[in-house]
């Protein structure tokens, strides 16, 4: 098998196991059905966190772990549990392991893959174990020892690792104007989302101006999207009696600056978002289809594929042949690829928005938003997930599927990867 259809397997296995732990006994305080456990099991491995049932209630301890773990699995990767495996082993990465990485972490080389994996996984579990130490002083007091600190360290997971996943039906909404919990939750999302690559980078090199070209584009652009929205999101919702409207002024601020950087695949809410203006949707759902970084524990298109499609656009109009950023000029295959992923992704939402429209009774803005926040496995909804009909249940099982593997490894992994070197007249077609 190739490496894309090796990954997306891998995945399928993980759901697979994961949806008959889930259906054992000891897993809920109550049977639940097939459709449900998959659900559950594919919203965690591909660390969307929408939920058809409610995590802190339906589920006991042993299914809670099960969630974890296959966040965990999910957010880090399948191959990256394989190399720990092998390490751990004392054998030897082989090619076929590195050649796997390396399709995971869409790299352009097989150098320092085993470096890397090595990091990731040390820098993911210092984070998580700083990050639980951190919220147990704020959740120890309030829940107890046992209970703060498994509270803690299940929302460190999930955060980490972009899933979404809350023990409260209201998410993290009684911590609106909380500075702790709002500072650790979003940094911890913030660093899964940018990616470990940039992350490998930045440790390594630590002067931005020889960072590389992928890492610098990351960091300044994810600094620029984050501080607009939340400009946006505050002016937007400022005089909402249902979100902002009635909140002091420091906690304006916070659940604005949590509000516009969880869209990126973070899945967490202090707001109710069905009460939010149909501005702040709208921009809302942007940010939830541009995602996060490549190789992250995020999904969406990637917000490189949205700033290098951008710099495509703005380079046509000014008539110039290249794209440059940085002083780099961006390779034509780069934004062929990022065109592909473009198309296809809006395919793979016009294509569940017009399915669900037709097996729910549900106004259209909320399966618009059912449809992108599934796809890019973001996990905030406007109430419509327990609603959703068993064909339903199906289709956002797909594009929680879809939106965590990759739209072009998908179709890779589908497509015959035969190349043919028959070479056809080039001829002129009229657009636009």
């Amino acid at each position: 098998m190739s490496p894309p259809q090796t990954l997306a397997i891998g995945f399928l296995t993980a759901i697979v196991m994961g949806t008959i732990l889930l259906l054992l006994p000891i897993a809920t305080y109550h049977p639940i059905t097939f459709i449900d456990a998959l659900f559950t099991s594919t919203s965690a491995t591909t660390v969307t966190g929408l939920v058809v049932l409610d995590t802190g209630i339906d589920f006991t301890t042993f299914g809670q772990v099960v969630i974890m773990i296959l966040i965990k699995i999910g957010g880090l990767g399948l191959m990256t549990f394989a190399i720990l495996i092998v390490l751990v082993l004392g054998k030897r990465v082989g090619l076929k392991e590195r050649i796997l990485v390396q399709e995971s972490f869409n790299q352009t080389s097989l150098g320092g893959m085993v470096r890397l994996v090595k990091l990731l996984l040390i820098f993911s579990f210092a984070m998580e174990i700083i990050a639980t130490i951190l919220l147990s002083f704020r959740w120890v007091p309030e829940y107890g020892w046992f209970y703060g600190i498994y509270t803690s360290l299940f929302h460190a997971i999930s955060a980490f690792n972009n899933a979404g996943f809350s023990l409260w039906t209201n998410s993290l909404s009684s911590y609106v104007g909380d500075p702790a919990v709002n500072i650790v939750i979003t940094f911890l999302f913030i660093t899964g989302g940018i990616g470990f690559v940039v992350l490998h980078d930045v440790y390594y090199t630590r002067k931005f101006s020889q960072l590389s070209l992928h890492s610098k584009i990351m960091l300044t652009s994810t600094i620029i999207v984050n501080v607009i929205a939340m400009l946006f999101l505050f002016v937007l919702e400022y005089g909402n009696p249902t979100t902002l409207g009635n909140l002091t002024l420091s906690e304006k601020l916070w659940s604005s600056y949590f509000q516009a950087v969880t869209p990126r695949t973070a899945g967490f809410n202090t707001l109710d978002i069905g009460s939010m203006e149909t501005s702040s949707i709208m921009l809302v759902l942007l940010l939830m289809f541009i995602g996060a970084g490549s190789a992250s524990t995020g999904s969406g298109i990637k917000l490189t594929t949205f700033i290098v499609i951008v710099l495509a656009v703005v380079t046509y109009l000014k008539g110039k042949k290249e794209a440059v950023v940085f002083k780099r000029t961006i390779s034509p295959h780069i934004i062929s690829r990022s065109l592909a992923i473009m198309v296809i992704s809006l395919m793979a939402v016009f294509l569940g928005v017009f399915i669900l429209s037709i097996t729910e009774h549900t106004p259209m803005s909320l399966i618009v938003f059912e449809v992108f926040s599934a796809f890019g496995t973001v996990g905030l909804s406007m109430g419509m997930t327990d609603e959703l009909s068993e064909i339903g249940k199906l289709v956002i099982i797909i594009l929680m599927f879809m939106g965590r593997i990759g739209p072009v490894t998908l179709a890779f992994a589908l497509a015959s990867s035969k190349q043919s070197n028959i070479r056809y007249p080039k001829g002129d077609i009229f657009t636009g």
